[in-house]
């Protein structure tokens, strides 16, 4: 598959799926709570998706997923399916919201906090959103996916912590997964250059112990292979002329939403 460049027309429709993940985002937050079930906050972030926003949950029935989110708790590094247990005071959480609208995917993630977490819980999770950061921040025409990847791992590993490596990010459009694959790790200079009109995320998964990762037997849900925690942000960006513009910016983000 080739990399698609956005019309502005798309691009337009892009801004508005990626408003609208962000806004389920800043929705579910107060309803994070110990003794919610993530089945139950799947069902409240379904209900606003379709009634509200008017728009459709993507990963629902994505290639047989069964929710309408991904909420990863703890040492499940990405794509966890909500269930019937009760979150618990301390456990971190990361919802994964993936909009449709017009057509046009809005990709973006989040780490909660349960109650009351742990030092190095919170820790992981700032650090993981540090290195997304500095990932977007390299975003501008002429630059290589290797710049992205190599700023993340270095600042990930300089913590003590480890990149996941069997996950990425991903080209996003009227398609949920396109090219180019971004890869949270690597060589500044090297990999394909950007251009002005590519959008992709940047989600870096972040591990506190060893990298590696096993898939359970339900065929989407990835752990941590020694059980430590790990944390995972994601945002959707666009190439602009002049850097970068976040498509899925939320009011409790600090970084800008376009580059100066």
């Amino acid at each position: 598959m080739t990399v698609t460049i956005k019309t502005p027309e798309e691009i337009e429709k892009m801004r508005v799926a990626g408003r609208l993940a962000g806004e389920v985002l800043e929705m579910i937050g107060e309803y994070v709570k110990p003794g919610v079930t993530t089945e139950e906050l799947d069902r409240i972030c379904h209900d606003y998706i379709v009634n509200v926003q008017q728009a459709i949950p993507a990963p629902l029935n994505y290639k047989g997923f069964p929710k309408s989110i991904c909420t990863s708790i703890n040492h499940v590094v990405c794509h966890g399916i909500p269930n019937e247990k009760p979150l618990k005071d301390g456990d971190v959480l990361n919802i994964d919201i993936t909009v449709i609208k017009d057509g046009y995917h809005g990709d973006t993630s989040k780490m909660f906090m349960v109650g009351k977490v742990s030092e190095w819980a919170e820790k992981l999770a700032r650090i993981t959103q540090e290195c997304m950061y500095k990932g977007i921040e390299l975003v501008r025409p002429g630059a290589r996916l290797g710049d992205i990847g190599e700023v993340i791992q270095k600042h990930a590993e300089k913590n003590g912590y480890s990149v996941v490596r069997e996950y990425c990010g991903h080209g996003i459009g009227k398609v949920f997964h396109e090219e180019p694959q971004v890869l949270h790790y690597g060589r500044a200079g090297t990999g394909m250059e950007l251009k002005e009109g590519m959008t992709f995320t940047i989600e870096p998964m972040i591990n506190q112990g060893r990298a590696e990762t096993r898939l359970l037997g339900d065929g989407w849900t990835a752990i941590t292979k020694d059980r430590k925690l790990s944390a995972q942000w994601e945002h959707t960006v666009l190439v602009t002329a002049t850097g970068y513009e976040i498509f899925t910016l939320r009011h409790d983000d600090s970084i800008p939403r376009t580059s100066a």
